[in-house]
């Protein structure tokens, strides 16, 4: 059932089918100030006299909506669903990297596998541009290029209180290697 200001949708569970069609990443949502995924998901009926109709919720409550049904939620468009607040803070994070400043190898510095995965190479720098030179718990990194942005994102991440998800983004965490702390604003893409 979905209700909306000028009129009511409803559909029998048995008599509907359920499609994923798009989700959105949203940075901050607006009662909390954390990541969110919301996920739109149509409704169509097999009674033709049941017009099709979108429902959105939040990719956390996906699974709450899945024990309830009968049928299953078709994923046609092909969308990841990411279930946990670590997943959605991953994305996030990558989003705010992509916006740093850009370190640039120096001529013939070979980039290696990132020592996290092993799966690609190291694409990630720590520098720190967030403060000046006095300023602040941050401090300057010294190890070469080690870790992809995924890996960095992932040690980013355990390394908060889970109870306080709202305080992720603007936290300093240490370095994985050398210990460091350094922020978000710290964590600068390889070119």
């Amino acid at each position: 059932m979905k209700v909306t200001t000028y009129s009511l949708h409803v559909s029998l569970h048995q008599d509907c089918h359920l499609t994923v069609t798009d989700s959105k990443h949203h940075s901050l949502s607006a009662e909390l100030n954390t990541p969110v995924q919301i996920v739109t998901i149509t409704v169509a009926s097999i009674n033709p006299r049941v017009k099709p109709f979108d429902i959105r919720l939040k990719s956390t409550e996906y699974v709450e909506l899945q024990e309830k049904l009968h049928a299953p939620i078709r994923n046609a468009a092909n969308v990841v669903i990411h279930l946990t607040m670590s997943e959605l803070f991953l994305e996030t994070f990558k989003s705010y990297v992509r916006l740093n400043e850009v370190y640039r190898c120096p001529s013939g510095q070979e980039l290696e596998p990132c020592i996290g995965c092993m799966q690609v190479n190291a694409n990630v720098k720590l520098l720190r541009l967030c403060q000046g030179d006095s300023e602040g718990e941050c401090q300057q990194c010294y190890c070469r290029p080690m870790w992809c942005l995924t890996c960095m994102g992932k040690w980013f991440a355990s390394r908060q209180d889970q109870q306080q998800p709202e305080t992720w983004l603007s936290s300093r965490v240490p370095c994985p290697t050398c210990r460091a702390k350094f922020c978000i604003l710290d964590v600068c893409p390889i070119n």
